[in-house]
C-alpha cells in the first residue's frame, strides 16, 4: 500500500514514516504541497495524510485540488493541532473522509488508516453494477432500478445518486458533490444542487422503506446512511 505524507515539520514526518513502514506501508513524504501536487501527476496512492498548515498552500486547498483532479476514490485524513468545530468543518467541506488531531499516537494513526483503507477496499468497481439496499445501480447503462424498476433519472440526477450509492456512510460536502458532479464549484446563492439533491431524494424515494435515509447538515452536508431494512437487504 502507497501512501503520500504531506508534512513539514521533518520530526514528525520521520516518525510518521517510520510508523507507516513498521505497520507494512510504503511511505512517500512531502514537505511542500506544490511538491505534493505535483508528484499525483505521476504516482498513484492507496491513500493521502495532509497537514493543515504547510508554507506554500494549506492543507485544505491541496485538498481541493485533490478532489477535482482525482475525485473521491483516494481517501485523505487530516492531521492537525486545530481542535475548534468551525476549521474542523472546513476540512470535511474540502473533502477529508477523516482527520486525526495532533499531538499524534501512532497506534491511533495505524488504526485509522486501516479502517478507511478497508472501507475503500469495499467499495464496487467501477464498472460493475452493485446493490444498495433495495437499488441496483448499473453505471455502464446509467441506470437505477427500485424494485426492478427502472428510475427515470436526469444526467447529472444519475451521476449525484451514484456518488452517494458508492459513499454509503461517507458525509459529503456540498463543495465535493459540486466538484465531483459538476466539476465546478456551485455558488452557495445557486439552486442548482439543492434541486437536483430534492429530484435525487424523490424519484429515488429514498427513505427508511427502501433501506435508505438521506441525511443532511447545512454546515457538513450530506449522507447516505443504511436503515436496519436495508443493513439487512445487503
Amino acid at each position: 500500500m502507497q501512501i503520500a505524507s504531506l508534512e513539514d515539520d521533518l520530526n514528525q514526518a520521520q516518525l510518521i514514516q517510520q510508523v507507516l513502514v513498521a505497520a507494512g506501508y510504503t511511505c512517500h513524504s512531502y514537505q511542500r504541497g506544490r511538491d505534493l501536487i505535483a508528484a499525483l501527476r505521476s504516482k498513484t496512492f492507496d491513500l493521502i495524510l495532509l497537514d493543515w498548515q504547510v508554507p506554500d498552500i494549506a492543507g485544505d486547498q491541496v485538498l481541493r485540488h485533490i478532489r477535482g483532479t482525482l475525485g473521491l476514490q483516494t481517501p485523505v485524513i487530516f492531521l492537525t493541532s486545530r481542535t475548534l468545530e468551525a476549521e474542523l468543518v472546513q476540512g470535511l467541506e474540502a473533502g477529508a473522509d477523516d482527520y486525526i488531531g495532533k499531538p499524534l499516537r501512532p497506534a491511533e494513526l495505524v488504526a485509522r488508516i486501516g479502517a478507511l483503507l478497508r472501507r475503500v477496499k469495499a467499495t464496487p468497481p467501477v464498472q460493475e453494477p452493485f446493490a444498495v439496499a433495495s437499488y441496483r445501480i448499473n453505471p455502464l447503462d446509467r441506470t437505477i432500478m427500485l424494485g426492478g424498476e427502472v428510475i427515470a433519472l436526469a444526467p447529472k440526477e444519475f451521476e449525484l445518486a451514484q456518488l452517494f450509492f458508492r459513499n454509503v456512510g461517507r458525509l459529503l460536502s456540498r463543495d465535493v458533490l459540486a466538484e465531483s458532479v459538476w466539476n465546478r464549484e456551485i455558488p452557495a446563492t445557486s439552486r442548482t444542487l439543492d434541486t437536483h439533491l430534492s429530484n435525487v431524494r424523490q424519484k429515488l424515494r429514498l427513505h427508511p422503506d427502501n433501506g435508505v435515509r438521506l441525511t443532511s447538515s447545512y454546515a457538513l452536508g450530506y449522507r447516505l446512511e443504511l436503515t436496519d431494512r436495508g443493513a439487512t437487504a445487503s
